[in-house]
């Protein structure tokens, strides 16, 4: 699964990279939807790809949004987090298509506040649900945030970046507010913070972006090992916080990645299945019709 970098990013616009943004300080930009379209002449096309920047889009119009595993029909109004973890896309299903979005890199916004980075902040979390429908007041809301970035990136304003920052932090907190109340609490306590460390490093193996990569963890007991605990007590945290085993939870995030890779890449099921950590296709074959009912090569073309 290729990277997009931001220069493939200006490529996808047909946009030179400005010279003039934020080169000591990271890469920031605005962009407003209707003005891309309109020198595009079409609908723009984002294949299902991780990016190597962060993304925050306000959408109007008809789209189907494509995040991970998951698929998302937008009707009329919504806002969009991309993080470089985690490949997506959205599908605009006519030319009838406007609102804003922006891109940047960590380097601008390293560090949020003292001590939390950018990833460390909920809606950037792995397995998070960073698509949210807008009501029409969140919408004028959200595009007047973008317009204030638009009109002081243009400005010849000394500290016009710094001021572009809190814009995007308001984005960032906007969203945060959407989310259920307990994703934007961190965890404190022995057996939570065990079970954020766990998600950590779950995630962390993931996504799979070539046929090269394999997993590293695999069983409970790697897990276990990884977090310097005993594995009986791994699996008594994450059944009290979550009701699912270790066991339940690694299976469940492989065969989530399964999907993806069946469904947005061109790898036969013999890589997808050693990338995964299977010796043999029969075994990851058996292990994704126990947990799906279907086949690999069922589920790859929408049986």
């Amino acid at each position: 699964m290729k990277i997009k970098t931001i220069e493939d990013f200006y490529k996808d616009v047909r946009a030179n990279i400005p010279s003039t943004i934020n080169r000591e300080i990271g890469h920031f930009n605005v962009f407003n939807m209707e003005e891309l379209m309109q020198r595009l002449r079409k609908k723009p096309e984002m294949p299902y790809n991780r990016r190597a920047y962060y993304k925050i889009s306000l959408i109007i119009g008809r789209n189907r949004a494509e995040y991970a595993d998951k698929v998302i029909e937008i009707e009329k109004n919504a806002l969009l987090f991309a993080t470089p973890r985690v490949p997506y896309n959205y599908v605009p299903y006519d030319l009838d298509q406007s609102g804003y979005f922006c891109v940047f890199t960590d380097e601008f916004l390293r560090e949020v506040k003292s001590g939390v980075q950018i990833d460390d902040l909920p809606i950037f979390k792995a397995g998070g649900y960073p698509i949210f429908q807008l009501s029409e007041e969140q919408r004028d809301e959200i595009a007047a945030i973008f317009r204030k970035m638009e009109k002081e990136l243009a400005s010849d304003y000394l500290y016009k970046y710094d001021l572009i920052r809190n814009y995007v932090l308001e984005l960032i907190h906007f969203g945060q507010k959407l989310q259920p109340v307990t994703a934007n609490y961190p965890t404190h306590t022995a057996a939570e913070r065990i079970s954020s460390l766990f998600v950590e490093l779950l995630e962390r193996q993931f996504p799979i972006e070539s046929t090269h990569q394999q997993l590293r963890l695999r069983t409970a007991k790697d897990y276990a090992a990884g977090l310097a605990v005993h594995v009986n007590h791994l699996n008594k945290v994450l059944r009290e916080s979550t009701g699912k085993t270790t066991t339940d939870l690694v299976n469940g995030r492989i065969v989530k990645e399964a999907k993806i890779l069946l469904r947005q890449t061109e790898w036969n099921v013999s890589e997808i299945a050693y990338c995964l950590g299977f010796e043999q296709v029969a075994h990851f074959s058996n292990f994704f019709r126990k947990h799906t009912e279907v086949s690999p090569l069922a589920f790859r073309s929408g049986h």
